[in-house]
């Protein structure tokens, strides 16, 4: 963990989760580093279920006695959501920071990405 601390007048360029990225420093919990020493990755382990919902489900079975065939179409119904989550990591000689983000809608993934490829440039840069 690095002993020097950011500038207070450094402005935050870019935040993901409870990493910081200001022009010069990178800012967690554990520690700050220089940008120009970090690595920075992003790896998502989210993904897309597809399932009945409980509404079409519902439906089915009531209308199964009022009319047969015709609520057995609501089965057929389904609904996508994203669960999951974006692994970030921030490495540096002597510093390791490790936060992991919940996705729950679909551009989430994309977002915490485009904000790594962003913090990736900056530390390219210094």
């Amino acid at each position: 963990m690095s002993q020097l601390a950011p500038a207070p007048h450094d402005p935050v360029l870019v935040a993901v989760g409870d990493i910081q990225v200001t022009q010069h420093w990178i800012v967690t919990p554990s520690g700050t580093i220089p940008v120009s020493g970090a690595n920075i990755t992003a790896v998502d382990f989210s993904r897309v279920e597809q399932r009945i919902p409980t509404w079409a489900i519902v439906v089915a079975i009531v209308g199964f006695f009022v009319i047969t065939l015709f609520s057995l179409l609501f089965l057929l119904a389904k609904e996508q959501r994203v669960v999951g989550h974006v692994q970030v990591t921030v490495q540096g000689p002597g510093f390791l920071h490790v936060v992991n983000l919940p996705v729950s809608q679909p551009g989430a993934a994309a977002d915490v990405h485009g904000r790594v490829l962003f913090a990736r440039q900056l530390a390219a840069a210094a």
